[in-house]
């Protein structure tokens, strides 16, 4: 199972995570796009080569990094911000290629909660950005994936499968995350099963209705055992990215969900 870096945010590197991750039996990370944990621009030439050897060393493979959602928009009215997004995001697409990375999650875009501009001028504002970013992530050999936030214009899986599907090209999928959808009221079990086609990884924590979390198995209202089932029988377990957050004792929460996987059914591993 892939570990997401997301509970060393503030308190290490991601290189200083993912080792301590490998010493106790993990070998496979999703790393978020945050400063300092992460930031391409404070990587430079000889320090991302560096990090590459280190990973090899330690078996170690990031499947892909969170470009990240809150600082940037592709669906912004305004086109300099629009730009800005891009940049951003072929910045985190370049730091894939230093450590071969094969997926860069990014947002849809996010739109203004109050007067919200028309959703077709939104939608046309993503597109816009996607004609440059498609093509950008196809020539680095990179797939870009949709992440489903509760905070961006399209937050469930079925407004993303029609933008997958709208824009028709491989390298272009989804990451599905379970918490995301179920705190807005989404079912994650039927949803991943209506829609699996279009995921390509997903996210797994637990959470309430009316708290958003990403906590951990079994203390929300994710039904794990059937999850377990439709992943097992669409995605693989191969696919799914453990993303509890939790600062404090974050060796033991993960050692717990592997074993609490384990009792709904799931089929685990480092």
């Amino acid at each position: 199972m892939i570990i997401n870096t997301f509970s060393y945010l503030w308190s290490t590197t991601a290189i200083d995570a993912i080792s301590e991750l490998v010493r106790n039996g993990y070998n496979t990370f999703e790393v978020p796009i945050s400063s300092p944990h992460c930031w391409p621009e404070e990587i430079s030439s000889s320090e991302r080569s560096a990090i590459l050897a280190e990973l090899n060393e330690n078996g170690a493979k990031i499947r892909s990094l969170n470009a990240g959602g809150y600082d940037i928009n592709l669906a912004s009215p305004a086109a300099s911000m629009r730009r800005k997004s891009i940049e951003h995001i072929a910045s985190v697409i370049d730091l894939a290629v230093a450590w071969d990375v094969p997926e860069v999650v990014i947002s849809p875009g996010t739109r203004r909660p109050m007067i919200s501009p028309p959703l077709e001028k939104v939608y046309g504002w993503m597109h816009e950005s996607l004609d440059e970013l498609i093509p950008l992530a196809k020539r680095a050999g990179k797939r870009l994936l949709f992440e489903n936030t509760p905070y961006c214009f399209a937050p469930t899986i079925g407004e993303l499968a029609e933008i997958v599907g709208t824009v028709n090209d491989d390298a272009l999928k989804i990451v599905y995350d379970v918490a995301n959808a179920a705190y807005i009221g989404e079912d994650p079990v039927s949803s991943l099963r209506l829609h699996h086609r279009s995921v390509a990884l997903m996210h797994i924590s637990d959470t309430g209705t009316e708290t958003w979390g990403h906590d951990p198995i079994g203390t929300g209202v994710i039904d794990w055992s059937n999850l377990g089932a439709a992943v097992q029988e669409t995605i693989g377990v191969d696919n799914v990215v453990l993303e509890i957050i939790r600062e404090k004792n974050t060796l033991e929460e993960f050692a717990k969900a592997m074993r609490d996987l384990s009792e709904e059914g799931w089929t685990v591993g480092q």
